[in-house]
C-alpha cells in the first residue's frame, strides 16, 4: 500500500550496536592526571568464576549418578570455574606503584636526566604481574640517548633497562 507521498510504508535505519570503552578508560576530553584501573579488579569475576563452580558441583552433589538433568558435566563445569577463579584471584595484583613513581625508578636506572618520556602499562608472566614500560629519552636538544625501563607495579623494582645513543636524525629540525 502507498502512503500519502507516494511511499511504500516508513522505512527506518537503524543505528548498530557499537563497541565503546568503560568511561574510566576513555580519554578523549579528559584533562588533568590519568589514573590507570588497578588490576585487583580481576578479584570480582574471580570471586563469581568460584561461586558458580561451588554452586554447579553443589547441584551435582545433589544427584551423582549421572542422570538427565544433572550429569558429570556439572562436575566439571563447576572445578573448571573454580579453576578459572584461582587464577583470576592470583592474577589480581593490586598495582602499587603508580606512573610517576615508576618515571623516577627509571630515571635512577638510567642514570641521565630525562627530557620526554611514555609510560605504558602491560603485564608480564603467567600470573600477569602489573609492569610499567618507560620509553624515555635524555633532556638533550637534540636527545642524545635514549632509553626502555621496565618497572614493576607491584614493588618498583626495575626489571630490567636498555641505553643507548640516540640513533635517530634530527637534523632536519634545527633552527
Amino acid at each position: 500500500m502507498s502512503g500519502a507521498d507516494g511511499s511504500f510504508g516508513a522505512r527506518r535505519t537503524t543505528v548498530g550496536c557499537r563497541d565503546a570503552l568503560p568511561a574510566e578508560l576513555d580519554a578523549v576530553g579528559f584533562v588533568g592526571p590519568y589514573l590507570f584501573p588497578d588490576n585487583k579488579r580481576r578479584r570480582i569475576p574471580a570471586a563469581m568464576y568460584a561461586v558458580a563452580g561451588l554452586a554447579l558441583i553443589g547441584l551435582w552433589l545433589t544427584d551423582p549418578s549421572g542422570g538427565v538433568m544433572v550429569n558429570i558435566g556439572f562436575l566439571v563445569a563447576g572445578v573448571i570455574g573454580l579453576a578459572l577463579g584461582a587464577y583470576h584471584w592470583v592474577a589480581g595484583y593490586p598495582l602499587k606503584v603508580r606512573d610517576l613513581e615508576a618515571l623516577t625508578a627509571a630515571s635512577r636506572a638510567v642514570g641521565f636526566p630525562i627530557g620526554h618520556a611514555s609510560a605504558q602499562l602491560g603485564w608480564r608472566g603467567l600470573r600477569s604481574r602489573p609492569t610499567w614500560r618507560i620509553l624515555l629519552y635524555s633532556a638533550e636538544d637534540p636527545p642524545a640517548k635514549r632509553g626502555l625501563v621496565l618497572v614493576d607495579g607491584v614493588d618498583g623494582g626495575v626489571v630490567d633497562h636498555f641505553v643507548q645513543d640516540n640513533p635517530e636524525d634530527w637534523s632536519e629540525f634545527d633552527h
